[in-house]
């Protein structure tokens, strides 16, 4: 059955022509086929997030929203912790995956988690602000992704949380401090993941740093399924909206 999983996703990501004319149209002609599958075969792919939901502080009697959140797998890093979050919404525009969210809520008696088919650049949740708002492997799948995390500051209450884990390519010539990548690693895989309209960007990371404090940040690199040798960056950004009272009411 696992095999049988495997090869089911990875037809997907290598061969199946991906249609549509908007994005959330391209989004279920991607994920459609692949759905209840896609959890075993990327808890292997997408490394780094566990460590990242286990450092971000439970906002107890908060609200947490999840952009990109798709089947909602990360919410089982929280354990017992998710009873403690007032409200948890896992925003995406792939149906099929929200579908899968759902059941997954359900089964486990999150009364609190609520699926949400939106756009990660425009979505505010019903409360106006948030206490953490995280993308785990979604920004380098949203076209617009700096005004994604431009909104996410707008929904953040003063002092609030973003969490950001993804693949990245470090620019040519990263801040000091930062990891460098060799030109191999900074051309290849952009264009490797480009079919499947993933794009790692040397711009997160600086785009994330200018736009919040950060409280860690950690490089790495991990192995990609089936691809022998293969070690592709990532990283974990915990970054923390300034305390100030300009700009943080949202705007409809």
């Amino acid at each position: 059955m696992g095999w049988f999983s495997d090869l089911k996703v990875i037809y997907h990501l290598v061969f199946k022509r991906v249609r549509g004319n908007t994005h959330a149209q391209r989004m279920d002609s991607f994920y459609g086929g692949q759905a209840d599958d896609y959890d075993s075969f990327r808890k292997r792919l997408l490394q780094g997030r566990q460590e990242l939901w286990e450092q971000i502080p439970t906002p107890t009697g908060g609200v947490w929203v999840d952009m990109g959140g798709g089947t909602g797998n990360n919410l089982e890093y929280f354990g017992p912790r998710i009873k403690q979050i007032e409200k948890v919404y896992v925003v995406d525009l792939a149906t099929s995956l929200l579908e899968v969210c759902q059941k997954r809520a359900d089964k486990n008696g999150w009364s609190n988690v609520e699926p949400v088919t939106y756009d990660a650049t425009k979505f505010t949740p019903t409360e106006g602000l948030a206490d953490v708002v995280t993308f785990s492997y979604s920004l380098t799948m949203i076209p617009d992704w700096f005004a994604a995390i431009e909104n996410a500051l707008r929904i953040l209450k003063p002092g609030g949380l973003i969490g950001v884990v993804d693949f990245y390519v470090a620019r040519k010539y990263p801040a000091e401090g930062h990891a460098k990548h060799g030109w191999f690693t900074r051309h290849y895989w952009p264009t490797h993941f480009a079919s499947d309209n993933v794009f790692p960007s040397p711009d997160h990371l600086p785009f994330l740093e200018r736009h919040f404090e950060t409280v860690m940040l950690h490089e790495s690199k991990g192995k990609i399924p089936y691809i022998p040798f293969s070690r592709m960056p990532y990283y974990q950004f915990i970054g923390r909206k300034a305390k100030t009272t300009v700009g943080d009411s949202p705007r409809d």
